[in-house]
């Protein structure tokens, strides 16, 4: 997999610029996360000082999310514009900051994705048929709500009930 890798031996004093893409596997996100549709771009400028190196610039990645609210999935490229990231240099003559770029994107993830957010923002409304608690049976709901009470609750109440009894 082609990454980031910083020559240490070649890196000028006031530093250097380096720009390009990482392949979006680099992402390896289980499945049900969010899905990458495209790779990694940085343009960013790399300055040794003493024992870490110091990357200032921009990274970016497009990601599909599902929307929380309307469960339809849209595509949001997370932007870091003013990325600050700082690797320490141990005993080697080239530093892989592709880890480094990648975490500093996932961090950059919504807490809860909305399709007003995406690249094209759609309208995100909840879909009103989900809203309800009494539907007519006639409805295309896949699950209904359940029309007697949680039994989860039961086994709470009945620890309840043997701790009052002497």
């Amino acid at each position: 997999m082609k990454g980031l890798i910083i020559d240490l031996p070649t890196l000028a004093e006031e530093g250097q610029g380096f720009a390009g893409e990482v392949p979006d596997s680099v992402f390896d996100l289980p499945p049900k996360d969010a899905k990458p549709v495209g790779p990694l771009s940085y343009d960013l400028h790399v300055q040794r000082f003493e024992s870490e190196l110091l990357l200032t610039g921009s990274i970016s990645a497009p990601f599909e999310f599902t929307c929380v609210r309307t469960l339809h999935p849209f595509i949001q490229t997370i932007s870091v514009e003013n990325a600050a990231i700082a690797i320490e240099i141990e005993n080697s003559s080239q530093i892989d900051a592709t880890e480094a770029l990648r975490e500093e994107v996932l961090i950059h993830f919504p807490a809860d994705p909305r399709c007003d957010d995406a690249d094209e923002p759609h309208e995100c409304e909840i879909d009103p048929r989900y809203l309800a608690v009494d539907k007519p049976s006639e409805d295309d709901v896949k699950t209904r709500p359940r029309t007697e009470g949680d039994d989860r609750w039961s086994a709470l109440d009945a620890l309840k009930n043997s701790d009052s009894e002497p």
